[in-house]
């Protein structure tokens, strides 16, 4: 059983910083493809940031220039460094990542839980 879980999150000014961790547990061969989503209190949700097995990023163009995503493959994990936020970057963050587990022949997609991020004005 593979889980993925969220670390950060919580309240940070406008204009402030906040890293995001995120990582993946259980019987794993590899990973492919990380990502962060977010989903607002309008239920929008959005790629924020993906990263691939190759360590190509990909941003919305909303956080370019501002949000940074790593991956660390020792560790399983996956980080998003979050500068310069806005108000409108507050929103629930999940971490998704497509997971290779041991006994399978394929791979599959999972999700954490997420952590909410809120940015005040």
């Amino acid at each position: 059983q593979v889980q993925l879980v969220e670390y950060g999150g919580g309240l940070v000014q406008a204009g402030g910083s906040q890293r995001l961790a995120c990582a993946a547990f259980g019987s794993i061969v590899s990973i492919g493809t990380m990502a962060w989503y977010r989903q607002t209190s309008r239920n929008e949700r959005e790629l924020v940031a993906e990263i691939t097995s190759t360590s190509s990023t990909n941003y919305a163009d909303s956080v370019k220039g501002r949000f940074t995503i790593s991956r660390d493959d020792v560790r399983n994990m996956v980080y998003l460094q979050m500068n310069s936020l806005k108000p409108e970057d507050t929103a629930i963050y999940y971490c998704n990542a497509f997971v290779y587990p041991v006994g399978f022949t394929g791979g599959m997609e999972y999700r954490g839980k997420g952590t909410l991020v809120t940015v005040s004005s």
